[in-house]
């Protein structure tokens, strides 16, 4: 099979098995919009009584989604290697690395139309975001990159993981970060040693973004800082992940 058709392939082959297995889709939009309606209507009078904290809070909850989307991936890459299905694609004249993409790819598709529908509930509950339509694409596509960058890694966990089981643990441990930066209250209200970690760590920069480019806040050099770090991570997530996925065949 030529390289395109392998990567085809599993793409199909992962999309298919997303299909077929809703509840992680409804998982992974169910939780952020649960959480979006929790912090807007139960804490948000206590952070802006003028009810406008729905503005400032999706940004952060879309970036929650995607967090809650790709850790499915981790679970799936390892639940492939575990099987015994990779030793029966490398009998066969292909590349068996492309069941890799094939997650990745799916996961991020997958994603995509999550993050579509949090935003869509977001807009039903008061979010009035005023951006122009350059500025919407330059939204969707910096979370689309994120969610790549994101999806790579816990595909690289998934694969540094003894079992689905410990796959799902470290993923969940992950998606606690949101939680250290300006998703859900400024950094500024933050304890004093807090601040520090927060301002400097991957998420802040990415949400900044992202709400600049929605409600029109200042951007100053969050930008450059959130396609650096998006780089970073993809980067250091791929080359992760090609080396444990060749370590991992090399053994089997």
């Amino acid at each position: 099979m030529t390289a395109l058709a392998t990567e085809s392939t599993f793409i199909r082959r992962s999309i298919i098995h997303s299909i077929r297995t809703p509840d992680v889709l409804v998982t992974a939009i169910a939780l952020p919009v649960l959480l979006m309606l929790m912090f807007t209507f139960v804490f948000g009078g206590a952070f802006e009584s003028d009810g406008h904290y729905v503005d400032y809070v999706v940004p952060g909850i879309v970036l929650l989604c995607a967090g809650f989307g790709a850790a499915s991936t981790a679970v799936d890459v390892a639940q492939d290697m575990t099987t015994g299905i990779i030793d029966r694609f490398r009998t066969m004249p292909i590349r068996a690395s492309a069941v890799i993409t094939g997650h990745v790819v799916s996961s991020l598709l997958r994603n995509l139309v999550a993050t579509a529908i949090v935003v869509l509930v977001g807009v039903a509950v008061g979010f009035r975001p005023n951006a122009t339509p350059l500025e919407w694409v330059g939204a969707f596509g910096l979370i689309a990159l994120y969610i790549l960058a994101i999806t790579y890694l816990f595909a690289a966990i998934g694969l540094a993981a003894s079992s689905p089981e410990a796959a799902s643990g470290f993923g969940f441990i992950i998606m606690f970060v949101p939680y250290l930066s300006s998703a859900f209250v400024p950094v500024s209200t933050m304890p004093s040693w807090l601040q520090w970690i927060a301002g400097h760590q991957p998420l802040t920069p990415i949400i900044e973004t992202i709400r600049s480019l929605l409600m029109g806040t200042s951007m100053g050099d969050n930008g450059w800082l959130a396609l650096g770090w998006i780089a970073l991570i993809l980067v250091g997530a791929v080359i992760w992940t090609t080396l444990l996925f060749r370590a991992k065949a090399r053994r089997r």
